[in-house]
Protein backbone atom coordinates (compact mmCIF):
# COMPACT_ATOMS: atom_id res chain seq x y z
CA UNK A 1 0.00 0.00 0.00
CA UNK A 2 1.20 3.04 -0.71
CA UNK A 3 2.05 5.56 1.97
CA UNK A 4 -0.26 8.37 2.43
CA UNK A 5 0.87 11.58 1.14
CA UNK A 6 2.19 13.88 4.18
CA UNK A 7 0.20 16.99 5.16
CA UNK A 8 2.26 19.99 5.30
CA UNK A 9 2.42 22.37 7.84
CA UNK A 10 1.07 25.59 7.30
CA UNK A 11 1.54 28.83 9.23
CA UNK A 12 -1.48 31.19 9.04
CA UNK A 13 -0.53 34.67 8.32
CA UNK A 14 -4.15 35.80 7.76
CA UNK A 15 -5.10 39.09 10.04
CA UNK A 16 -7.78 37.84 12.82
CA UNK A 17 -9.92 41.08 11.57
CA UNK A 18 -10.16 42.80 8.47
CA UNK A 19 -11.67 46.40 7.36
CA UNK A 20 -14.72 44.51 6.62
CA UNK A 21 -15.19 42.12 9.71
CA UNK A 22 -15.09 45.69 11.87
CA UNK A 23 -17.50 47.25 9.42
CA UNK A 24 -19.79 44.87 10.03
CA UNK A 25 -19.60 44.48 14.22
CA UNK A 26 -20.02 48.48 14.49
CA UNK A 27 -22.82 47.82 12.06
CA UNK A 28 -24.53 44.71 14.76
CA UNK A 29 -23.40 46.32 18.00
CA UNK A 30 -24.80 49.79 16.79
CA UNK A 31 -27.50 50.82 19.60
CA UNK A 32 -26.73 47.48 21.50
CA UNK A 33 -26.17 48.04 25.16
CA UNK A 34 -22.53 48.42 26.43
CA UNK A 35 -22.66 45.98 28.95
CA UNK A 36 -24.83 43.55 26.23
CA UNK A 37 -22.56 43.58 23.72
CA UNK A 38 -19.28 42.86 25.56
CA UNK A 39 -20.94 40.14 27.52
CA UNK A 40 -21.54 38.19 24.18
CA UNK A 41 -18.02 39.20 22.67
CA UNK A 42 -16.39 38.60 25.98
CA UNK A 43 -18.20 35.20 26.43
CA UNK A 44 -18.25 34.53 22.99
CA UNK A 45 -16.29 34.91 20.34
CA UNK A 46 -13.38 35.92 20.85
CA UNK A 47 -13.53 34.37 24.25
CA UNK A 48 -9.59 33.42 25.19
CA UNK A 49 -8.30 35.78 22.59
CA UNK A 50 -9.34 39.07 23.86
CA UNK A 51 -7.56 41.48 26.95
CA UNK A 52 -8.72 44.37 28.80
CA UNK A 53 -5.85 46.99 28.62
CA UNK A 54 -6.10 49.73 31.42
CA UNK A 55 -4.18 52.90 32.69
CA UNK A 56 -6.13 52.88 36.15
CA UNK A 57 -6.87 56.80 35.63
CA UNK A 58 -9.80 59.04 35.88
CA UNK A 59 -12.79 56.96 35.08
CA UNK A 60 -11.16 53.46 34.53
CA UNK A 61 -12.85 52.25 36.98
CA UNK A 62 -16.14 51.54 35.23
CA UNK A 63 -15.09 49.72 32.42
CA UNK A 64 -12.88 47.59 34.73
CA UNK A 65 -15.97 47.16 36.68
CA UNK A 66 -18.24 46.72 33.85
CA UNK A 67 -15.98 43.28 32.37
CA UNK A 68 -15.50 42.15 35.91
CA UNK A 69 -19.25 41.50 36.27
CA UNK A 70 -18.57 39.56 32.90
CA UNK A 71 -15.53 37.35 33.22
CA UNK A 72 -12.51 38.37 35.79
CA UNK A 73 -10.30 35.67 34.33
CA UNK A 74 -9.62 38.28 31.29
CA UNK A 75 -6.39 39.09 31.12
CA UNK A 76 -6.29 42.63 32.55
CA UNK A 77 -3.05 45.02 31.24
CA UNK A 78 -1.51 47.67 32.74
CA UNK A 79 1.89 48.53 31.20
CA UNK A 80 4.10 50.30 33.89
CA UNK A 81 6.10 53.17 32.00
CA UNK A 82 8.29 53.33 35.38
CA UNK A 83 7.03 56.95 35.20
CA UNK A 84 3.81 56.47 36.71
CA UNK A 85 2.64 58.63 39.67
CA UNK A 86 2.57 56.56 43.03
CA UNK A 87 -1.38 57.11 43.36
CA UNK A 88 -1.78 55.03 40.40
CA UNK A 89 0.14 52.15 41.29
CA UNK A 90 -1.71 51.70 44.73
CA UNK A 91 -5.37 52.56 42.64
CA UNK A 92 -4.44 49.76 40.49
CA UNK A 93 -3.41 47.41 43.04
CA UNK A 94 -6.72 48.15 45.80
CA UNK A 95 -9.21 48.03 42.34
CA UNK A 96 -8.14 45.04 40.73
CA UNK A 97 -8.35 43.53 44.23
CA UNK A 98 -11.52 44.63 44.95
CA UNK A 99 -13.08 43.77 41.42
CA UNK A 100 -11.71 40.32 41.51
CA UNK A 101 -9.61 40.34 38.83
CA UNK A 102 -7.45 37.34 38.33
CA UNK A 103 -4.63 37.77 35.84
CA UNK A 104 -3.17 41.08 36.21
CA UNK A 105 -0.41 41.61 33.56
CA UNK A 106 2.27 44.19 34.28
CA UNK A 107 4.36 44.59 31.41
CA UNK A 108 7.47 47.07 31.70
CA UNK A 109 10.06 48.92 29.35
CA UNK A 110 12.48 46.96 28.38
CA UNK A 111 15.72 47.46 30.23
CA UNK A 112 18.56 47.60 27.34
CA UNK A 113 16.33 50.29 25.27
CA UNK A 114 16.21 52.20 28.45
CA UNK A 115 19.70 52.15 28.64
CA UNK A 116 20.70 52.90 25.35
CA UNK A 117 17.91 55.72 24.25
CA UNK A 118 16.61 56.92 27.96
CA UNK A 119 19.72 56.20 30.36
CA UNK A 120 19.24 59.59 32.08
CA UNK A 121 15.50 58.89 32.30
CA UNK A 122 14.74 62.30 30.89
CA UNK A 123 13.93 61.49 27.55
CA UNK A 124 10.21 62.71 28.14
CA UNK A 125 11.42 66.27 28.60
CA UNK A 126 12.81 67.11 24.74
CA UNK A 127 11.63 63.90 23.05
CA UNK A 128 7.91 62.81 24.84
CA UNK A 129 7.13 61.04 21.38
CA UNK A 130 10.27 58.75 21.82
CA UNK A 131 9.82 58.59 25.44
CA UNK A 132 6.19 56.85 24.85
CA UNK A 133 7.52 54.97 22.22
CA UNK A 134 10.02 53.46 24.78
CA UNK A 135 7.77 53.19 27.56
CA UNK A 136 4.47 52.55 26.50
CA UNK A 137 4.09 51.73 22.91
CA UNK A 138 6.36 48.89 22.45
CA UNK A 139 5.30 47.30 26.04
CA UNK A 140 1.80 47.32 24.82
CA UNK A 141 2.90 45.48 21.94
CA UNK A 142 4.48 42.67 23.79
CA UNK A 143 1.69 42.47 25.83
CA UNK A 144 -1.00 42.11 23.54
CA UNK A 145 1.00 39.75 20.99
CA UNK A 146 -0.85 36.43 22.12
CA UNK A 147 -4.35 38.13 21.70
CA UNK A 148 -6.47 38.34 18.63
CA UNK A 149 -8.39 41.77 20.16
CA UNK A 150 -8.14 44.06 23.23
CA UNK A 151 -10.52 46.60 24.73
CA UNK A 152 -9.72 50.12 25.28
CA UNK A 153 -11.16 52.68 27.83
CA UNK A 154 -11.19 55.61 25.00
CA UNK A 155 -14.44 58.16 25.38
CA UNK A 156 -15.69 60.34 22.61
CA UNK A 157 -16.06 63.65 24.70
CA UNK A 158 -12.40 63.21 26.00
CA UNK A 159 -10.89 65.45 23.38
CA UNK A 160 -11.59 66.88 19.50
CA UNK A 161 -9.39 63.67 18.11
CA UNK A 162 -12.14 61.50 19.49
CA UNK A 163 -15.24 62.17 18.78
CA UNK A 164 -16.29 60.66 15.51
CA UNK A 165 -14.59 57.73 17.86
CA UNK A 166 -16.25 53.87 16.72
CA UNK A 167 -16.69 51.39 19.07
CA UNK A 168 -14.86 48.60 16.60
CA UNK A 169 -11.67 49.83 14.84
CA UNK A 170 -8.73 47.79 12.83
CA UNK A 171 -5.99 47.79 14.82
CA UNK A 172 -2.63 47.91 12.70
CA UNK A 173 0.29 49.02 14.45
CA UNK A 174 2.31 46.13 14.58
CA UNK A 175 1.28 45.07 11.27
CA UNK A 176 -1.31 42.81 12.72
CA UNK A 177 -5.21 42.85 11.74
CA UNK A 178 -5.94 42.81 15.92
CA UNK A 179 -9.55 43.93 16.47
CA UNK A 180 -9.27 47.13 19.15
CA UNK A 181 -13.45 47.39 21.06
CA UNK A 182 -14.20 50.64 22.52
CA UNK A 183 -17.30 49.88 24.81
CA UNK A 184 -17.26 53.97 26.55
CA UNK A 185 -16.96 55.88 23.35
CA UNK A 186 -20.42 57.33 23.52
CA UNK A 187 -20.88 57.65 27.14
CA UNK A 188 -21.02 60.74 28.03
CA UNK A 189 -19.29 62.49 31.73
CA UNK A 190 -22.45 62.58 33.32
CA UNK A 191 -23.06 59.10 32.54
CA UNK A 192 -20.14 57.96 33.92
CA UNK A 193 -20.01 59.72 37.11
CA UNK A 194 -23.46 58.19 37.56
CA UNK A 195 -22.16 54.63 37.25
CA UNK A 196 -19.50 55.37 39.67
CA UNK A 197 -22.10 55.99 41.52
CA UNK A 198 -24.30 53.59 41.04
CA UNK A 199 -21.74 51.24 41.55
CA UNK A 200 -19.95 52.71 44.72
CA UNK A 201 -16.50 52.53 42.81
CA UNK A 202 -13.39 54.27 44.19
CA UNK A 203 -11.74 57.15 42.04
CA UNK A 204 -8.54 57.75 41.41
CA UNK A 205 -6.85 59.96 44.42
CA UNK A 206 -5.67 62.17 42.31
CA UNK A 207 -8.92 63.41 40.35
CA UNK A 208 -9.97 65.59 43.41
CA UNK A 209 -6.75 67.50 43.17
CA UNK A 210 -7.81 68.23 39.72
CA UNK A 211 -6.12 65.71 37.27
CA UNK A 212 -8.98 64.75 35.00
CA UNK A 213 -6.44 62.40 32.55
CA UNK A 214 -3.91 60.51 34.26
CA UNK A 215 -0.56 59.36 32.54
CA UNK A 216 3.07 59.37 33.65
CA UNK A 217 3.50 62.07 36.12
CA UNK A 218 6.32 64.05 34.20
CA UNK A 219 3.59 64.82 31.30
CA UNK A 220 0.51 65.07 33.21
CA UNK A 221 -0.79 68.75 35.15
CA UNK A 222 -4.16 69.59 36.42
CA UNK A 223 -6.77 70.48 34.25
CA UNK A 224 -7.95 74.30 34.71
CA UNK A 225 -11.54 75.42 34.51
CA UNK A 226 -12.81 75.36 30.80
CA UNK A 227 -10.40 72.71 29.29
CA UNK A 228 -11.05 69.59 27.77
CA UNK A 229 -10.16 66.57 30.31
CA UNK A 230 -6.88 65.67 28.05
CA UNK A 231 -5.58 69.43 28.36
CA UNK A 232 -3.57 68.10 31.21
CA UNK A 233 -1.16 66.11 29.14
CA UNK A 234 1.51 66.65 27.51
CA UNK A 235 1.07 70.36 28.23
CA UNK A 236 3.16 72.92 26.18
CA UNK A 237 3.64 70.16 23.38
CA UNK A 238 2.27 69.56 19.86
CA UNK A 239 1.08 65.91 21.53
CA UNK A 240 -2.09 64.99 21.95
CA UNK A 241 -1.83 61.04 22.09
CA UNK A 242 0.88 58.65 23.76
CA UNK A 243 0.57 56.72 20.35
CA UNK A 244 -1.26 53.62 21.00
CA UNK A 245 -3.99 55.44 19.70
CA UNK A 246 -3.91 57.28 16.32
CA UNK A 247 -6.26 60.59 16.04
CA UNK A 248 -9.56 59.94 14.71
CA UNK A 249 -10.40 63.26 12.53
CA UNK A 250 -10.42 62.58 8.75
CA UNK A 251 -7.45 63.33 7.14
CA UNK A 252 -5.57 64.57 10.07
CA UNK A 253 -1.76 62.53 10.95
CA UNK A 254 -1.36 59.75 13.64
CA UNK A 255 -0.87 61.05 16.42
CA UNK A 256 1.94 59.22 18.70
Amino acid sequence: MAEAARRIDMIDTAPAFTAADVAALNTRYDGVATDVMLRELVTGELAGRIALVSSFGAESAVLLHLVSEIDRSVPLVFTNTQKMFGETLAYRDALSEQLGFTDLRVYRPDPAALATKDGTGLRWSYDPDGCCEIRKVEPLARALAPFDAWISGRKGFQAKTRTALPRFELDETDGYGRLKINPLASWTKPELDAYFVEHKLPPHPLVEQGYLSIGCQPCTSKVRPGEDPRAGRWRGWDKIECGIHVSELPGEEPAF
